[in-house]
């Protein structure tokens, strides 16, 4: 519809407010800013127990470990035969000239993908997931396979060249390098290569003394210039002053896993990392929530029609009397109709039929093969802190390629009442590819409260709701659905 040449001034002030609330509305969750921590240091200097000692003492699900073992560059077959015989240098650097302005450092590894490296923590700390590539050193390739990372709040770095490349550093929030005596560093990795990679220690003494200690005084140690060396007085002393590294986080850590004091201070940095992040989500729920509270429902909120046997079905669901059997059935009788409201919402594209009498029609036909049965399956859980009422995503497996194998999205959910697992839950679409139109959201009841910040924050998404209720009522339909 072409737009009017002069508008009133309603229109003017309803245009305003629709253009501020499309700027001021909107919403990150916890992982759209992933904090990443770079541990660095010699082979067997302990990177890898100091990063399992750091997520088991904080034991949480949104804490992760990414090995920089799994962006070595896949061998040809001249080069794999060196690397068989314990020739190939894993760290050699190539012909290029001075390396992103680091006068310490004198030329890149060559045996490293940095590029894919440093695409993958630009996506993760952009909210989106990455795909890591899996290396295998018995056959000195990279696997077909690759495993997916998605929605860390905190991110743990960790190998020889993890304080490197600038434009990791960029990324990064703290910056740690290992530090341990090289015969320690040896004794460790003739144990891991011998028992994890299938090596003989003839082999190991081998590329130990032609590659990897060099390579080590040319390019690993001088990644110690990147982290602090008042922090290391500091946490040697006997009573180490934790405000001092607030600001300062660059640590430079001896004797490994033995060094708890150092440890301590990480896994503290974290969790004063995490507390912030709670913090400010909480905040912008709760911003939302103010925000939206004096705008009507948008129009893409779909009621299903209150008919006198919806209602009685409805009743009997509200029966504390009900038995089971009954429950199940009529809750599934409603489900049936919410799904065919919300596929009244899929999309269409235009077609040309030929009836029996010769005569062309033109017409829509929904996109895609076969909605329902057959559609793809996937799962998102989401629950709420029973301490701070914060929605945490525990878990999420979607189908591969969401975002153009599939026309439409169905997001379906029991309850929603404050909105916030449904944010978060459009959010991991979002991030996914989904786009906000191609996204139908069905649920049984909703609050006000829940259905104002979801429209507000993603305007085109569609919801299709049964029911309206109040906006602290309790989860209660699951309990009574699986008998619980």
């Amino acid at each position: 519809m072409p737009r009017p040449s002069s508008p009133s001034p309603a229109m003017e002030e309803n245009g305003a407010a629709n253009s501020t609330i499309k700027t001021r509305h909107h919403y990150a969750p916890p992982w759209a800013d992933v904090s990443i921590i770079g541990i660095a240091g010699s082979s067997g200097s302990g990177k890898s127990s100091v990063s399992d000692a750091i997520v088991k003492k904080l034991n949480l699900p949104w804490v992760v470990i990414l090995s920089m073992d799994s962006y070595y560059k896949t061998l040809s077959a001249e080069a794999s035969k060196k690397a068989f015989a314990c020739e190939y240098d894993f760290d050699s650097p190539d012909a290029s000239p001075l390396y992103g302005g680091l006068t310490h450092i004198a030329y890149p590894p060559q045996a490293i993908d940095f590029d894919a490296l440093v695409q993958s923590l630009r996506d993760l700390k952009a909210g989106k997931r990455a795909e890591i590539p899996i290396y295998s050193f018995q056959q000195h390739q990279r696997l077909e396979q690759t495993t997916s990372i998605y929605s860390p709040h905190v991110l743990i770095l960790e190998g020889i060249f993890a304080l490197y490349d600038p434009r990791v550093l960029e990324l990064m929030d703290m910056k740690v390098f290992c530090e341990e005596d090289a015969d320690v560093c040896l004794s460790r990795r003739v144990i891991r290569d011998v028992r994890d990679r299938g090596r003989d220690v003839e082999g190991i003494l081998k590329q130990w003394l032609s590659f990897v200690k060099p390579n080590f005084e040319k390019f690993v140690d001088p990644q110690r210039k990147v982290a602090g060396e008042a922090e290391r007085q500091m946490l040697c002393s006997p009573r180490p002053n934790f405000a001092e590294l607030s600001q300062n986080t660059d640590i430079i850590l001896p004797r490994g896993i033995e060094n708890t004091v150092a440890i301590t201070v990480v896994v503290q940095y974290v969790e004063q990392k995490l507390l912030e992040k709670s913090k400010q989500h909480r905040a912008a729920l709760t911003r939302l929530e103010l925000e939206s509270q004096a705008s009507p429902l948008s129009n893409r909120v779909v009621f299903l029609e209150q008919t006198p046997q919806m209602r009685g079905m409805d009743t009997i669901l509200h029966d504390i009397d009900t038995p089971s059997e009954e429950f199940i059935f009529y809750f599934d009788r409603i489900s049936t109709l919410l799904i065919e409201r919300a596929l009244e919402n899929v999309k269409f594209k235009e077609a040309t039929v030929t009836t029996p009498q010769g005569h062309t029609y033109r017409g829509l036909r929904a996109r895609g093969d076969r909605v329902i049965p057959d559609c793809r399956m996937g799962h998102v859980v989401i629950e709420s802190n029973v301490r701070t009422g914060e929605p945490e995503l525990k878990y999420q497996k979607l189908p591969r390629d969401i975002e153009s194998r599939c026309s439409n999205v169905l997001l379906l959910d029991a309850h929603m009442s404050s909105g916030g697992s449904a944010l978060m839950a459009v959010q991991v679409l979002l991030d996914h590819g989904v786009p906000q139109d191609r996204i139908v959201l069905a649920t049984y009841s909703a609050g006000r409260m829940g259905l104002h910040r979801l429209t507000t924050v993603f305007p085109d998404i569609t919801v299709v709701v049964c029911k309206l209720v109040n906006d602290i009522e309790e989860r209660w339909i699951e309990k009574r659905y699986f008998r619980c």
